[in-house]
């Protein structure tokens, strides 16, 4: 797709595009619950609507990229995107809303499928994705920075998201409009390594429900617990998300030395207590400790987690799979946030996530260890000069993103 020794800055901006959404959650689902006639439970189930929408391009479209074509499906992403989101900012009629989140969300799916596949067939995959995360951490944090000073209203961080898409669409240009016939004549070639995949899939799934389900609260945490206000809500998730840059750039330093099970495994841990302590805050302190902690940890893992799926399968099935079912968990995240929380308080809210977090931990790391012991060495054998690189090994050190 793209020279095996340049940075592919087209998918480096789409993975960024198709990411901005999730990472946006918490701005975005306050913004609509204060912005919109709705309670809070009803921004949140919004905000899964969108996030379902994604996942469901992401099943969708995960063994077709290759026979439609990278560039017009990525084009039609981006189309989605800033028609759905822009829409959305731009009305206050709740079902326009919904509409404009649905149609953005599945833009959204649509646009990261194509980076999750382009990504999964290089041969430096975990470099160009920490480089996606990098993007995506620092546009959000702006994001964060800036919105509390362009006044109230729900359509600033939608908007952004539209901008967004319309920024990477110049560079659509560089993507193959197909690819080689021969991917699409074995479309029908089984998933390797089923048991794998399917136990990343699930766990991934309850992962990244858990994780979100905070996210999705994190504002109102601050906001009614710590009795911060939104512009050091704003701040903390900023620097939260710039630290979390600092984890991305240590996690593609290190690639695979640490191997995948300690990442995993042990990062998933640490991340639970985050959860626990962010949930519990009722002050500056501990709100910023927790969310600075956790959102540093989240990239970081998450990176490993998706370099382990495309490790699965050389033609990325596996990574779009897994980061569908990572959207869905994603989507179901705030409505159970918001349901949890209603009815336990945060704290307890918070408790029940890092548990199920520290049970899950363990079929992970199993995967882990299992890829881990015939793929990993083969990394740091792999020049990324090397003109082509065989099929079973372009994809071993896959990383991937960002919040969801």
């Amino acid at each position: 797709m793209f020279a095996r020794t340049t940075t592919p800055w087209p998918l480096v901006a789409l993975f960024t595009a198709g990411y901005l959404a999730p990472y946006l959650l918490p701005t975005t689902v306050g913004r609509l619950g204060s912005g919109l006639p709705l309670s809070a439970t009803q921004a949140g189930a919004i905000g899964s609507v969108l996030l379902l929408s994604s996942a469901a391009a992401g099943f969708l479209l995960a063994s077709r990229v290759d026979r439609v074509g990278p560039r017009t499906l990525a084009r039609l992403g981006l189309t989605l995107a800033g028609v759905g989101y822009g829409g959305a900012a731009l009305t206050h009629s709740v079902p326009a809303v919904v509409a404009g989140a649905v149609v953005g969300g599945f833009g959204s799916g649509t646009v990261t499928a194509v980076a999750a596949t382009g990504i999964a067939g290089r041969p430096d995959p975990h470099r160009v994705t920490t480089l996606g995360l990098l993007g995506v951490s620092a546009l959000a944090a702006t994001v964060y920075l800036t919105v509390p000073h362009l006044g109230p209203g729900h359509g600033q961080p939608l908007a952004a998201i539209a901008l967004t898409a319309l920024a990477v669409w110049p560079l659509t240009t560089r993507l193959p409009n197909r690819s080689d016939p021969e991917p699409a004549r074995s479309e029908k070639t089984p998933l390797p390594h089923p048991r794998s995949g399917l136990v990343l899939a699930v766990t991934l799934l309850c992962w990244s429900l858990a994780q979100n389900a905070l996210w999705g609260v994190s504002s109102r945490i601050g906001l009614t617990q710590a009795h911060l206000t939104e512009v050091t809500v704003g701040a903390v998730f900023a620097v939260a998300l710039g630290t979390g840059l600092l984890g991305v750039i240590g996690a593609s330093a290190l690639g695979p030395r640490l191997g995948l099970a300690l990442p995993i495994g042990a990062g998933t841990a640490v991340i639970a207590g985050c959860i626990a302590l962010s949930a519990s805050a009722t002050d500056l302190a501990t709100f910023a400790t927790g969310e600075i902690a956790w959102n540093t940890l989240y990239p970081i893992v998450l990176s490993y987690v998706i370099g382990l799926a495309a490790s699965l399968d050389p033609r990325g099935r596996w990574a779009v799979l897994v980061g569908s079912a990572s959207s869905l968990g994603t989507a179901a995240g705030p409505l159970t946030g918001s349901l949890l929380s209603a009815q336990a308080g945060f704290p307890a809210m918070g408790a029940m996530l890092a548990a199920g977090l520290l049970i899950i931990a363990a079929p992970m790391t199993a995967v882990a260890l299992h890829a881990g012991r015939s793929r990993v060495p083969e990394i740091i054998e792999i020049p990324l000069d090397t003109p082509a690189v065989p099929a079973q090994r372009k994809a071993y050190d896959t990383a991937g993103a960002p919040r969801y």
